[in-house]
């Protein structure tokens, strides 16, 4: 039974991981389906789904850890490393050296590789990475014209924290205290959201970049936030609010998988979830940039459903190895699958970057629809990510923070 319920939540990591490089890395964002795309504003698309299944995972594998004497230690320690990884990401294209631009950049990606995914001592990683974190936000606030808009949130930030929430609930609070938490954290966005009038714009409203965690992330973040808004952030620090109850959801299902699980009350509470999800949602549009309290229980809800169907279904890991190899190295594929893009993408040929080059010279014009060629291209990256993660695996080479 442990070796199942283990397994299918491995695999349900790995389904993440591969259904999250597809998204990101289209051979042409001009032309992808639909639901390989984030919804505009409400409403919600597949894609919108990963992130939170990624959160809920955290809230699993908290549950599945095993405390020791250094606990305290071990969470402030992980969330600062996954917190500063996702940093490093913003730093990349931050760093400027003139014609060695690239190699600095690469040997800052090195350095922070082995600082914030190396296997060294507790106490070492954890000194290590406040050092670091002190360093990154001096930078960002120096007034260096480089860094003076480095982008603080993101989603490895947003995982770091809720991390660290949910695990100090995990062990330092009673399940009572854990509910409670969820359902003020809910109840509580909602309240913010609809009835807290907006400084300086009138009041409480859920528009874009008018709505009152638009105006907090613009407020204390100003210059630091989401490049391709400026002013609000998909990640920002009122949606974590709620955020923290999505990692909740994925600790509850992990506490249930501990004793005797049915697959059967797994599906009934993630169709419940998902019903008042979808009802909450007349009143509370969902949506995944403001992470809205009936996105977190829709989000939960499917997230149970896949989970309890794989609890039923899976029996060994005979056909699932693809799937596993991505389940079990994700930081691997997440860190590096932000690095790699913009890396090819600074060798050109010609006007275009090596990975534009590539597409459009090598797998483009082997489809007649624009679309169909992008789906390729996404997959071939998968494929590549596949052998590489074989290749770790049969060394069992597994790296987490």
């Amino acid at each position: 039974m442990e070796n199942k319920r283990l397994l299918s939540i491995d695999i349900f990591r790995g389904l993440t991981v591969i259904l999250m490089t597809i998204v990101n890395n289209p051979g042409d964002w001009g032309h992808i389906y639909a639901p390989l795309e984030h919804a505009e504003w409400h409403g919600y698309t597949l894609t919108d789904l990963v992130f939170p299944s990624f959160l809920f995972i955290v809230g699993i594998s908290t549950v599945l850890s095993k405390p020791s004497e250094d606990q305290l230690w071990k969470i402030f320690k992980r969330a600062l490393r996954i917190f500063l990884l996702g940093l490093s990401l913003s730093f990349f294209s931050k760093i400027h050296a003139g014609d060695f631009t690239l190699v600095v950049r690469l040997l800052a990606m090195a350095a922070a590789t082995v600082a914030f995914l190396g296997d060294y001592s507790l106490k070492k990683q954890f000194w290590v990475a406040v050092g670091a974190f002190v360093f990154m936000i001096v930078l960002c606030f120096s007034g260096l014209t480089d860094f003076e808009h480095v982008r603080i949130p993101g989603v490895l930030q947003r995982i770091a924290v809720v991390y660290l929430l949910v695990g100090l609930l995990h062990f330092y609070a009673s399940l009572r205290i854990q509910i409670v938490v969820f359902i003020a954290s809910l109840v509580g966005y909602w309240a913010l959201m609809h009835f807290v009038e907006v400084p300086g714009i009138g009041a409480a409203n859920l528009e874009v970049n008018k709505n009152l965690a638009a105006w907090l992330d613009n407020y204390l973040l100003e210059g630091h936030l989401w490049a391709s808004s400026k002013t609000w952030d998909p990640e920002g620090i009122l949606s974590t609010l709620p955020a923290v109850a999505t990692g909740l959801a994925g600790l509850f299902a992990g506490r249930y998988l501990q004793g005797s699980a049915k697959a059967s009350v797994l599906f009934a509470a993630g169709a419940i979830a998902l019903v008042a999800g979808t009802i909450w949602g007349w009143y509370f549009p969902i949506n995944k940039a403001l992470w809205t309290s009936s996105y977190v229980l829709v989000a939960a809800g499917w997230d149970l459903l896949l989970l309890a169907i794989l609890q039923a279904t899976i029996r060994s890991d005979h056909y699932w190895k693809p799937v596993l190899i991505f389940g079990m190295n994700p930081m691997l594929v997440f860190f590096f699958s932000g690095i790699i893009p913009r890396v090819l993408g600074m060798i050109k040929i010609g006007e275009d970057g090596l990975t534009s080059w590539i597409y459009s010279q090598g797998i483009e014009p082997l489809f007649a629809d624009k679309i169909n060629a992008s789906l390729a291209g996404a997959l071939i990256y998968v494929v590549i990510w596949a052998g590489i993660l074989a290749f770790f695996d049969s060394r069992k080479r597994y790296y987490k923070v």
